[in-house]
């Protein structure tokens, strides 16, 4: 399976199988789909491929490839074949069952420490942090709980991730305190070891938990949507005031107190800011180098949610967007741009290759009473309630569903290019838009290929600045 497509003028070539990505002239370019459907109806020498590519690319338009220069190309395309970096055979859907019957290892939580908030963001899918309940707070005996059960069902695996997300937590910030160090506590008992991190908004941020934060967590997400009049108009407080003024001095100190490594500035645009390459741009400008902003996810009942018309300009944006990134990077005032951020080398695993996030197998949600979900943007869903802090995972069955979603068992990935890449999407977002979690949020779908296309065209854009950087 090939994919191709060009993009600020390269000709690329993404061999999906194994992941190989080649950066071609237009001639290979033409030519390798003809290839792949002359090896498809068993032709195998140069000479067959080279007399069956001449007779289908005569009068297609473009160019007509001298015969000598059409042979030259067919013999490196089939020294890419032979190497196995091209029209290679998927390797991976045969290790499906073995994958499904994987021991279950619980490995990271979602502690939701605040199901509360002192914002009120217009596109929060946890409704101002009650997440379709009520307003709690964790308490330290149940976080302690949830900490042991992640210790009692990790098995083997050392490195455990804890996430404190809410609402804000920073509302309950004396247990995020007591619960740090309740992990460090277990770490050389348990033989563990915990990797905190924090999700905020920013609003009572301070210089004593800005030191906490320094010492104690791996990673801290901070809020913020791009310009003052895009952030003020999605995440204002509830009387209708903005948090953009209030917040941007203290995640700058943030940035900087960190080394600008180890935290994102996180942002969502929204059909208010189909140009929210601005809102990047803005927020490199103001001197951040790790930015995340993303696609709103929301019924298309709201005035704010993507709708199918908006996705050519939202292509167009991603490719200014690319662009700018490349510009940057090559004068020196670079950024990082999480979605554009794609290893091509190794990347994941073989399981997230196929399976993401591991939600509702090794990646769990815990309210503030305790109670266990696949995720955060299930957490409030009755049918999606798997168990507690005291007993456990009782509703082994969710649990089961979950292990079997990947890439194979979803229809809409099957033929589709990204899909080692996306590793089949985020579950919740499937079901949402789907009714299945082994569905697919299609819109979603469509701007994730888009990402990738330019996360690679970005790697070939670079490649070619060290390139001539060395001679």
């Amino acid at each position: 399976m090939i994919h191709q497509y060009v993009s600020n003028g390269y000709h690329i070539v993404l061999d999906v199988n194994s992941g190989c990505v080649h950066v071609v002239d237009e001639l290979t370019y033409r030519v390798i789909p003809v290839v792949e459907e002359a090896l498809a109806q068993n032709m195998k020498t140069a000479k067959e491929l080279t007399a069956y590519a001449a007779g289908r690319m005569n009068g297609e338009g473009g160019e007509e490839p001298e015969t000598a220069e059409l042979g030259e190309v067919i013999e490196e395309i089939l020294e890419l074949k032979e190497a196995g970096m091209l029209y290679t055979d998927d390797i991976y859907e045969k290790y499906i069952g073995e994958f499904r019957n994987r021991e279950t290892v619980v490995k990271a939580l979602c502690l939701h420490i605040a199901h509360d908030c002192n914002l009120a963001c217009r596109y929060c899918f946890a409704e101002e942090g009650e997440y379709h309940g009520r307003r709690a707070l964790m308490s330290y005996e149940t976080g302690k709980k949830a900490l042991d059960f992640l210790v009692r069902s990790s098995g083997n695996r050392v490195n455990l991730e804890v996430d404190f997300f809410g609402g804000e937590p920073l509302l309950n910030w004396q247990v995020v305190k007591d619960l740090v160090a309740y992990g460090r506590s277990l770490e050389e008992p348990c033989h563990k070891k915990f990797r905190f991190t924090l999700t905020t908004n920013g609003v009572l941020l301070n210089d004593e938990i800005l030191a906490f934060v320094n010492r104690e967590m791996a990673n801290v997400v901070l809020s913020i949507d791009g310009r003052r009049q895009i952030h003020d108009l999605m995440r204002p407080h509830r009387g209708g005031q903005g948090s953009y003024d209030e917040v941007v001095p203290k995640y700058k100190k943030v940035a900087e107190s960190r080394n600008q490594m180890n935290y994102y500035v996180r942002g969502t645009f929204t059909r208010n800011n189909l140009d929210f390459a601005e809102d990047v741009k803005h927020l490199a400008d103001e001197g951040f180098e790790q930015i995340s902003v993303e696609p709103v996810v929301a019924a298309d009942t709201e005035d704010y949610a993507l709708r199918w018309e908006d996705v050519p300009a939202i292509f167009e944006e991603y490719d200014e967007l690319a662009r700018e990134y490349i510009r940057r990077k090559k004068e020196g005032k670079g950024f990082n741009f999480f979605h554009f951020m794609i290893d091509l080398e190794g990347g994941p695993c073989v399981a997230k290759r196929l399976s993401g996030c591991g939600s509702g197998t090794e990646y769990l949600a815990v309210t503030p009473w305790g109670d266990f979900y696949p995720c955060h943007q299930f957490v409030g869903q009755e049918e999606f309630l798997m168990g507690n802090v005291e007993e456990g995972i009782v509703r082994t069955d969710i649990r089961d569903t979950f292990k079997a979603c990947n890439v194979y068992a979803k229809e809409q990935c099957r033929d589709c290019f990204a899909k080692f890449y996306c590793s089949g999407g985020c579950a919740a977002n499937a079901y949402h838009f789907s009714g299945s979690i082994d569905g697919a949020y299609d819109l979603g779908c469509e701007l994730q290929r888009k990402r990738v296309e330019c996360a690679i065209m970005i790697k070939a854009a670079l490649a070619d600045e060290e390139k001539e950087k060395a001679l």
